[in-house]
């Protein structure tokens, strides 16, 4: 797809193109006027063809539409009409599209393109597709393209991952990725096996990984500026590549939705492709605690109880609750080896943030003020909501413990997702900014390209967005 700087046809030149005589053949009533044919309304599409052009009318709604809904649009447009749409057409805009409004289109247009498994077959990814603008000059149009792609690179990776089956995405082949991926981007890589896990004492990781047929992979990825005197940006996602709930096995009907355990994990991934790919001036520390959740001789057991890597000491009650044990080191371990101004974790975590929210956004803590209502913000804003939930020490009473400091679980049948953040702020060290994002509702669900629940690519545009704006 390019994005060239030219002049269009106006509506009227266009209606022009609609002769009498092709509507006769078509056996219509040759219309009157444009609006008789098309109204604008959100998601509609009047497509009009004769022998030398097809042309695309795309409803984006009301003049007062957000952003994102223009975004939402042209996904939608582009997943809908990818059998239709001729190799190497030309999709003119209409005028009324403001700078960040077309932005908007033409990411929604190429992450339309997503499908699994991704390939660029898609028109648009044809270098023959031309999208026309008048209003912006072609240095802008290059910039817009560039962020387009680059939103599209991070994304289409946090959906490819997600979706792939757990045999295609062992820590093998999932640790083998990251490697090329950091030596693409000029990352640092650093993985620790189990030898150096119990060498350092990543204890409460390691519980989880010890019934793995897979050894550990810790890891850490660091993208680091050239530019001076930049805010360092610390990120744990969630990475079980599979979780059949070990000892405490999940229920198998739905159990083959578990390859999605590493939402968190995906989501950071395409965030630091998209800082990488556009060169942002900031710092980013990463950690991916990658494991899978497995059942074996060697499975952690309920009432086990794990020295965690800052000290604490976890009894753990069910073996299911793995994803709160591996971010309890990955947390610590980041807030206290490296200084950042932000620490965000995120992971598909709980089956209680599920039944609270559903799908319509994420369920947010912090213990930062401005952080939580930036965060807020930013998701309104990239349609990737979340909603801010307490962390009162009331919820802390629940998982004290007889035999150690803290229980991975609490005993009550509510507020699990309240009390999984509410155990993960004990290993923050007392880091002054920090977010826990519970995205198990919304990583992974009703999407417009697959028949079953597949990956959405939440996290990706609300981690980017922030990124970039963070100052």
């Amino acid at each position: 797809m390019k994005l060239i700087n030219k002049k269009n046809k106006s509506y009227s030149q266009i209606f022009q193109l609609f002769t009498e005589e092709e509507w006769t053949k078509s056996g219509k009533n040759f219309p009157k006027n444009i609006t008789s044919l098309f109204s604008g309304k959100k998601n509609e599409i009047f497509i009009h063809a004769n022998e030398e052009s097809i042309i695309y009318f795309i409803g984006l709604g009301k003049s007062g539409m957000q952003d994102f809904e223009i975004q939402q649009t042209a996904v939608k447009f582009s997943q809908t009409q990818k059998e239709k749409l001729q190799p190497v057409p030309t999709l003119i805009l209409a005028e009324f599209l403001n700078e960040k409004q077309f932005e908007e289109f033409i990411k929604g247009l190429l992450t339309g393109t997503y499908n699994y498994p991704f390939d660029k077959k898609h028109p648009f990814w044809n270098t023959k597709f031309e999208i026309h603008s008048e209003n912006l000059s072609q240095k802008k149009l290059d910039t817009i393209n560039t962020r387009a792609e680059a939103v599209t690179a991070g994304q289409t990776a946090c959906q490819e991952w997600l979706n792939k089956p757990a045999n295609l995405k062992s820590p093998v082949i999932l640790s083998t990725y990251l490697k090329n991926l950091a030596k693409k981007y000029e990352l640092k890589y650093t993985a620790f096996n189990r030898k150096k896990c119990e060498e350092l004492g990543l204890n409460a990781y390691l519980s989880v990984n010890q019934g793995s047929a897979y050894d550990a992979a810790f890891t850490i990825l660091e993208y680091k500026t050239t530019a001076k005197n930049v805010k360092t940006i610390g990120l744990v996602g969630k990475c079980v590549v599979f979780d059949t709930g070990g000892i405490s096995l999940k229920n198998p009907d739905n159990m083959h939705y578990m390859k999605s355990d590493m939402g968190g994990a995906t989501a950071v991934i395409g965030a630091l492709i998209y800082a990488a790919e556009m060169k942002l001036p900031v710092n980013i520390i990463a950690i991916l605690p990658v494991t899978d959740n497995a059942i074996s001789e060697k499975a952690f057991l309920p009432s086990d109880v794990i020295t965690a890597y800052n000290g604490k000491t976890i009894e753990v009650l069910n073996t299911d609750a793995e994803g709160r044990m591996i971010l309890a080191d990955s947390l610590s371990y980041l807030a206290g080896n490296y200084k950042t101004d932000l620490l965000i974790d995120l992971a598909t975590l709980t089956g209680s943030s599920v039944r609270m929210f559903g799908d319509t956004c994420g369920a947010l803590f912090s213990n930062n003020e401005d952080l939580k209502n930036l965060l807020i913000r930013t998701g309104d804003k990239t349609n990737q909501r979340l909603w801010n939930l307490p962390l009162w020490d009331i919820w802390k009473e629940d998982i004290q413990s007889d035999v150690a400091d803290l229980k991975n679980i609490s005993m009550k049948p509510i507020g699990d997702c309240i009390v999984a953040a509410k155990f993960l702020e004990q290993f923050i060290e007392n880091h002054p900014k920090w977010a826990h994002l519970d995205i198990a509702g919304v990583a992974f669900g009703n999407t417009g390209y697959a028949k079953e629940k597949a990956a959405t690519g939440f996290g990706v545009q609300l981690l980017a967005d922030l990124i970039e704006n963070y100052h």
